[in-house]
C-alpha cells in the first residue's frame, strides 16, 4: 500500500505466465489493436495516437517531452511536487526553456499563477503540470488549465501516472494534448509499461518540426510505424510480449468494472482510511477538497522520531508497505496508498489495524 507498484490481481498475474508469441504475430497484433481500443476508454479520447511505450511512466514522460520541444522552446512547467521537477529537467535536456511555477507542496497548482505567467509569456509554446502528484497526494484543476493554455494556443503535456484508472480523467472532454501514464498504480499491472495519448494538435506539432526527435526509441515518427498498423506494422523494436498480456487484462477489468464505478471506489476506499486515521489522531497533509484518493499523505506524528523504523516493523511484522516522503516532505510524511487491485477494504481494515498496534 505505498506510492505504487500495486497489487496485482491474480488475472493479471495469470495472463503474463501465457506462452511468449513473436511480437509481429498476427495474434499479438490483434492484441496491439485492442490495447489501443481499450487505453482510449481509460483516458476517454478517441486518439489515434494512443499506445503503450514500451518502458516505466519515466519513459512515457520523456516521450512527451522529446516529441514536442525543440532547441528554444519556451515551456511553462508547473512545480508542485517531485514530479513536475523532473518535468523541468526534461525541459532543460530537451534544449527547452523552463519558465517554472511553484506552488507549496501539498498544494494543487495555482491556476492564477498559470494564468499570470501565459499572459507574461506569449511565446511559450507548452504548458506542463502534473495532474495528480504522487509525491504529495494533490490533485490538480486540470480542466481548467488546459483551458487556459488553448485561450494562449499553448500546447498541454499532463502526467497522470497515478490518476489514471483511479480518479477523474478525460482527455477529449478536458482538451489534454499529450499525456502519459504508468500500469503500476490504479491499473494494477505490473511495472514497466508507459500509456499515452496524443491528440491532432499535438500530432501537427511532431510533424512540422525543423529537427529530428532527438530519441531514436521514442521518436513517435518511428514508433508507430510499429503501433499503427494502418499500412502494415514494420519492426521497430521488441515489444515485451508478457508485459503487454498483463496490461490487456489489466485494463479488460477496469473496463468491465466501468471507469466512473472504479473512481468511486477509490474514493471510498480512502473515506473509510481517511476516518480511520483521524480517529487515531492522525492528520493529512492534503486538504479533502484537493486530495487523492488513490494516494493518501498523512502527517507523521512530532512523537515519531525515527520514522523509518516504524516503516520497518510495519513491514516485518504486518507484511504491509508504505512510503515514505520525497524531496521536501522527506520524514515529516508518509504516503499511503490505495491503488487498483489493493483499494479493497480488506486492506484498508488491514492497514488501520497495523498502524494501530505498531504506533502503540
Amino acid at each position: 500500500m505505498g506510492p505504487g507498484p500495486s497489487d496485482v490481481s491474480p488475472r493479471v498475474l495469470e495472463a503474463m505466465a501465457r506462452p511468449t508469441i513473436g511480437h509481429l504475430d498476427p495474434a499479438f497484433q490483434t492484441l496491439m489493436d485492442e490495447i489501443k481500443d481499450l487505453l482510449r476508454y481509460a483516458f476517454k479520447t478517441e486518439n489515434k495516437l494512443t499506445f503503450p511505450v514500451s518502458a516505466p511512466g519515466s519513459a512515457g514522460m520523456e516521450t512527451c517531452f522529446v516529441n514536442l520541444i525543440e532547441k528554444g522552446d519556451k515551456v511553462i512547467v508547473c512545480v508542485n511536487g517531485v514530479f513536475g521537477t523532473r518535468m523541468v529537467e526534461n525541459v532543460v535536456r530537451c534544449g527547452g526553456e523552463a519558465v517554472i511555477i511553484e506552488d507549496e507542496w501539498g498544494t494543487p497548482v495555482s491556476v492564477e499563477k498559470v494564468k499570470d505567467a501565459l499572459v507574461k509569456n506569449p511565446d511559450a509554446k507548452i504548458l506542463a503540470f502534473v495532474a495528480a502528484e504522487t509525491s504529495t497526494g494533490v490533485a490538480s484543476d486540470v480542466k481548467k488549465l488546459c483551458e487556459l493554455a488553448r485561450e494562449h494556443d499553448c500546447l498541454t503535456i499532463v502526467d497522470a501516472v497515478t490518476s489514471l484508472g483511479g480518479s477523474e480523467l478525460d482527455v477529449d472532454g478536458w482538451g489534454i494534448d499529450a499525456i502519459y501514464s504508468g500500469s503500476q498504480k490504479c491499473l494494477s499491472c505490473p511495472p514497466g509499461i508507459s500509456p499515452v495519448s496524443f491528440n491532432e494538435r499535438a500530432i501537427a506539432k511532431i510533424k512540422n518540426r525543423e529537427t529530428p526527435v532527438q530519441s531514436w526509441f521514442m521518436d513517435l515518427n518511428l514508433v508507430m510505424g510499429y503501433w499503427d498498423g494502418a499500412g502494415g506494422r514494420s519492426y521497430h523494436h521488441t515489444a515485451p510480449v508478457n508485459a503487454m498480456y498483463a496490461l490487456h487484462e489489466s485494463l479488460l477489468i477496469l473496463k468491465e468494472e466501468g471507469l466512473e464505478n472504479s473512481w468511486k471506489r477509490h474514493r471510498d476506499m480512502s473515506a473509510k482510511l481517511r476516518a480511520g486515521f483521524e480517529e487515531m489522531g492522525i492528520k493529512y497533509l492534503v486538504d479533502p477538497a484537493y486530495a487523492l484518493p488513490q494516494l493518501n499523505t498523512i502527517i507523521i506524528p512530532d512523537h515519531i522520531t525515527d520514522e523509518a523504523a516504524i516503516r520497518t516493523k510495519l513491514l516485518n511484522d504486518h507484511n504491509l508497505e508504505i512510503g515514505a516522503g520525497l524531496g521536501a516532505l522527506a520524514g515529516k510524511v508518509w504516503r499511503v496508498g490505495l491503488m487498483g487491485h489493493s483499494a479493497c477494504e480488506e486492506n484498508v481494515s488491514k492497514c488501520l489495524a497495523a498502524f494501530k498496534a505498531v504506533m502503540n
